[in-house]
């Protein structure tokens, strides 16, 4: 298992534009892939999951991903996250 962490800086939160946008990038590795806030953990392959976990601005998640593209996909998925922060921001 791999993990890295984040934190939302989107002033919206984690809502369905960058959920969808997370999702479609964790869909696209072999392995597992899970946000977690503290003890809720939800799969990042699912947008009802992502979005169900209320990320709000300044929270802190854990991406943890397991199977064999897990370091790159806990990367990318940290690389997306950030940029769809950015977007939705300017």
């Amino acid at each position: 298992m791999f993990t890295k962490e984040v934190v939302v800086k989107n002033k919206s939160g984690i809502h369905a534009r960058p959920a969808a946008e997370i999702v479609g990038i964790a869909v696209k590795f072999r392995s597992s892939v899970f946000l977690k806030k503290g003890e809720d953990r939800v799969n990042a392959k699912s947008i009802l999951g992502v979005i169900a976990l209320g990320a709000s601005y300044d929270t802190r998640l854990t991406i943890e991903t397991e199977g064999e593209d897990e370091v790159r996909a806990a990367e990318t998925l940290a690389q997306v996250f950030n940029s769809v922060q950015e977007e939705n921001n300017a």
